[in-house]
């Protein structure tokens, strides 16, 4: 039988809040990286620091899909079907339509200082506007968990009688290991040629992966017991693959798809999610603070990223490992003052948030 005890799980929310704050260290490392990944300056780092992003980009994304998908299921015990899509449009594509044209629109302009979008062409103004809008950055997230948010709601429509949960309740830490399998045949599956970021079907896996088992007591308290273990493995699995790996491209498909990878990835999910559960499960004004911004600071970030490394790199110079310091204070600051002044005026908080709550209640 289902478990109906939705009380909030605190150590989701830290899990969370703490994955955005990575994310954020995550796209300073990237914007400088020099080992081929596509980004929006022409301005090469410290090679050494590329291998932070190693480390984290087999699961970072992958882990904010799982928790998205245990929440899905947690806010499916309490809303209708039709209620969890239409908050799904107000948080998901509002938010994405909005970004695009209030804030992305910087992502092409810092781009285009570089790499000339246009060759040199004449094209009026409104016309680039339209095209730096496409350069949507992490916004993608939002469209990639709508989208797997609507295969949710079509295999409820198939499943009535939830017997997918059922069965995946039954599950022992041996199969719990054993779906590393899938997880990794899943790399390989429903890619978008040239962008990468669009990875349908590793998405869609870890998305129902947390919606059908890691939203279930039982299987929680199975990787808690284990969590030391897993904690151990992924580490060591991590410092394996940032040595077979350091100096090449972490976002080519012969990194995302290989063994290695996806073994670490699955393995480091689930470490996170039993050493938090265990040690995390908690809340206080600082954490109900990152819970209630964290977010909103993905949602805006990364706009204000490049055209702050375009500043610092262009009309100073510093020291290359200062440029790294200067990046991550100076663009989270002005993405946290950005998030508030956004959050007193209702039409930028709707279209930026999805928010339509007044600001005392925000």
């Amino acid at each position: 039988m289902e478990n109906t005890n939705v009380s909030r799980k605190y150590f989701i929310d830290n899990i969370r809040s703490l994955t955005v704050l990575v994310v954020i260290v995550y796209h300073v490392v990237y914007l400088f990286n020099s080992v081929g990944v596509t980004k929006n300056i022409a301005v090469y780092g410290i090679p050494a620091f590329d291998g932070f992003c190693n480390f984290v980009y087999p699961w970072l994304m992958t882990i904010m899909f799982l928790l998205a998908g245990i929440s899905a299921r947690y806010a499916l015990q309490i809303r209708t079907e039709k209620q969890f899509l239409k908050e799904r449009v107000q948080k998901l594509l509002i938010p994405l339509v909005g970004g695009m044209f209030i804030l992305a629109w910087l992502n092409g302009w810092v781009t285009n200082q570089y790499y000339d979008i246009f060759g040199g062409n004449y094209v009026p103004a409104f016309v680039k506007y339209f095209i730096f809008c496409l350069n949507i950055g992490p916004l993608w997230f939002l469209l990639q968990l709508f989208i797997v948010s609507l295969v949710l709601l079509l295999i409820r429509k198939i499943d009535k009688n939830d017997r997918l949960w059922t069965l995946a309740g039954k599950t022992n830490i041996f199969v719990l290991l054993l779906l590393f399998l899938p997880f990794w045949g899943s790399s390989f599956l429903l890619n978008t040629p040239l962008l990468t970021t669009f990875r349908n079907g590793i998405y869609l896996f870890v998305f129902l992966s947390g919606y059908y088992f890691f939203s279930q007591d039982k299987i929680i308290g199975i990787i808690v017991k284990y969590k030391y273990l897993l904690l151990i493995a992924g580490l060591v699995l991590g410092i394996i693959q940032v040595y077979c790996f350091y100096g090449k491209n972490f976002s080519d498909n012969n990194f995302l798809q290989h063994p290695l990878t996806n073994l670490y990835a699955w393995i480091m999910m689930m470490a996170i999610l039993g050493s938090a559960q265990k040690h995390f499960n908690f809340t206080n004004n600082l954490l109900n603070y990152l819970k209630s911004r964290s977010f909103l600071w993905y949602l805006c970030h990364f706009p204000i990223m490049p055209f702050t490394a375009y500043i610092i790199t262009t009309f100073f110079e510093f020291p290359m490992v200062f440029n790294y310091f200067l990046l991550f204070f100076i663009a989270l600051a002005i993405t946290i003052v950005f998030c508030e002044i956004v959050r007193l005026i209702p039409v930028l908080r709707y279209f930026l948030f999805g928010i339509k709550k007044t600001y005392k209640n925000v």
